[in-house]
């Protein structure tokens, strides 16, 4: 299974808490480094595991939340980028709450995200501990899981209690979600050119692809070119086509009336995100002035290729439609900016490489600036003139 659709569980705490001891106790190896030196984690490490009454899951070691200095400040920015991908929090505490500022701020910041969090007090091996843990319950006003990573105490609990609070999103069980039946012809129509990447198909095609195997639809493939043949060897129209973005417009022309029209973007735009948020914005965008500020963001890092969709086809379509005095910033991975008041729209890719709630938290970090935020497939069928017959 892609990372990206894995149940992400986060551990979070001081330098030197035992956040490395509790995630090579869970993994029963040795993923992190264990050291009595305070901030061995530099940056966050993730696992992939297989967790009871949860699945497929990954947990993150992160960066102490207490580090100091310029470098410290740096790490505290990569563990606040983890902390928005998660699903779950574990927040470990340890020693005599002195100064519980740290833990209470992150619990407020997990609340406000509706993300569920696991207090727990390491370094229970001893009794020197037990007596701070009604201290902590009492700073905190929650429930506090005493372990002992390294005596193998309270590790089963604290599996239990993580999958008591474990929910599992059906939105990304199902990416055609009700398009698509079984014994359904659908044919998927995937450009193979210069910024195709060589030898594979790109993420969202194989979850498609996958997902549809598993409704036991009728899947088709080919490139645009061959749709028209594609479709004359078939005795009936298909029930749905679903194709690359950046060929709507020559697809939709192909398309038979009976049938729906969709695309690999369009379908991530649901799965991974907020539809109606990003087909609103469909509307702004539209009536942007030609001087307006865009925000074009990627979830993937890579090497741009000719042609790149995100940096050189959705740009010039923009421009066609805007004129040259429109201004676009473009950015990829990790780096989406913390203000974004500047900006008159945000196109955001499909995100097949981020979490769903990596996504969402963008998109309400976009709501709460008033700044709309929609998708590159649903921009790329409006700036095309086809949205109204695109299914969404």
């Amino acid at each position: 299974m892609q990372r990206s659709n894995r149940y992400h569980i986060g551990v979070f705490g001081r330098r030197n808490v035992g956040k490395s001891t509790l995630l090579n106790a869970i993994a029963g190896q040795d993923v992190s480094i264990v050291s009595d030196v305070a901030g061995t984690t530099t940056d966050t490490v993730w696992k992939n595991i297989e967790l009871p009454g949860i699945g497929a899951a990954v947990i993150g070691d992160t960066a102490g939340f207490d580090d100091i200095g310029e470098l410290g400040l740096m790490r505290n920015e990569r563990t606040r980028r983890a902390a928005q991908q998660v699903d779950m929090a574990m927040i470990l505490i340890t020693g005599e709450p002195e100064d519980a500022s740290h833990e209470t701020e992150w619990l407020d910041f997990f609340r406000n995200a509706d993300i569920p969090v696991i207090f727990v007090m390491t370094k229970c091996d001893s009794g020197t501990q037990e007596r701070y843990l009604a201290l902590w319950k009492d700073v905190l006003k929650e429930d506090v899981y005493p372990i002992s990573a390294k005596e193998n105490i309270g590790i089963d609990m604290l599996l239990d209690k993580m999958a008591s609070l474990y929910k599992k999103d059906d939105n990304l069980d199902d990416i055609t979600y009700s398009l698509v039946k079984e014994g359904d012809v659908v044919v998927l129509v995937m450009p193979q050119d210069a910024s195709a990447p060589k030898g594979r198909l790109i993420q969202p095609q194989v979850v498609t692809l996958r997902n549809l195997l598993d409704k036991h639809a009728l899947a088709l493939c080919c490139a645009p070119e061959e749709l028209p043949q594609m479709l004359e060897s078939l005795k009936t129209p298909p029930a749905l086509i679903i194709t690359d973005s950046q060929a709507f417009a020559q697809v939709q022309t192909l398309t038979p009336k009976e049938t729906k029209l969709t695309s690999f973007s369009v379908l991530m735009a649901r799965h991974k995100g907020d539809i109606d948020t990003f087909r609103e914005a469909a509307d702004v965008l539209m009536s942007l002035p030609n001087n307006a500020k865009i925000l074009i963001a990627e979830a993937c890092s890579h090497i741009p290729q000719n042609e790149d969709i995100g940096r050189v086809k959705l740009p010039r379509m923009l421009r066609n439609k805007f004129g040259e005095e429109l201004l676009i910033d473009i950015v990829s991975g990790n780096d989406f900016p913390e203000d974004l008041s500047s900006y008159d729209l945000i196109i955001h890719c499909g995100a097949c490489m981020f979490t769903r709630r990596h996504v969402l938290s963008r998109v309400r970090r976009a709501k709460a600036q008033n700044v709309p935020i929609t998708n590159y497939g649903i921009a790329i069928a409006a700036l095309t003139g086809i949205l109204n017959k695109v299914t969404i």
